[in-house]
């Protein structure tokens, strides 16, 4: 769809829908810019509602990956930016209402109804990152997206998929919990895979 020059949207918005209809395409570079022109913005709006840093930094990565893999969906009937800012918001509401009902450790052991004991283990139905990485000269593409994380993540990222080292020595040389270290990768993993499902076949 093509915009014309009487439409409705701010020289911005149309630049923003430019980078959408590149990144369906299959352009790299477009997703970075994407990130990097909303991040800090999705960022605030989302530490104004959890006013917890650690929570808003996953929830603005969940809500680009989220707006990533439903990109063909988004139309200019409005701004870019609008359509991104009510699934991050619907998405931080989500997770007030489930942190509200139960707070749960990722690494903890809960008990059934039926008085048996499960533990809770993050498991994707993605294809591996280690297999995505090497895909199709994508890893160009990683880096570019990788670079525009928060450093927290970006460290993370670095150290499992660019370092290779395991969970517990991430936990370890960073001093952080296994299960924060599982639970934030699980939510980097997923938001690239996100992006490179959009871009499969494309580069």
């Amino acid at each position: 769809m093509e915009l014309g020059p009487d439409s409705h949207l701010s020289e911005k918005a149309q630049h923003d829908y430019r980078l959408v209809q590149l990144a369906i395409k299959g352009d790299q570079k477009a997703y970075a810019d994407l990130m990097d022109r909303y991040r800090d913005s999705i960022y605030f709006l989302l530490l104004k509602m959890v006013n917890n840093k650690d929570d808003a930094d996953d929830l603005t990565i969940e809500a680009f990956g989220k707006a990533f893999k439903n990109l063909k969906q988004y139309t200019p009937n409005y701004a870019f930016s609008t359509w991104l800012f009510k699934i991050a918001s619907n998405n931080c509401i989500d997770f007030i209402r489930r942190k509200k009902k139960r707070t749960l450790s990722i690494d903890k052991t809960i008990e059934n109804d039926d008085g048996t004991e499960t533990t809770i283990h993050l498991k994707s139905e993605m294809l591996d990152p280690e297999e995505k990485f090497v895909q199709k000269q994508k890893i160009k593409l990683l880096h570019e997206l990788v670079k525009k994380l928060k450093p927290r993540y970006r460290e993370l990222v670095e150290l499992r998929y660019f370092k290779e080292l395991s969970y517990e020595e991430i936990a370890q040389q960073l001093d952080i919990p296994l299960g924060t270290v599982k639970a934030q990768l699980f939510r980097a993993r997923e938001f690239l895979h996100n992006v490179l499902k959009n871009v499969e076949g494309k580069i």
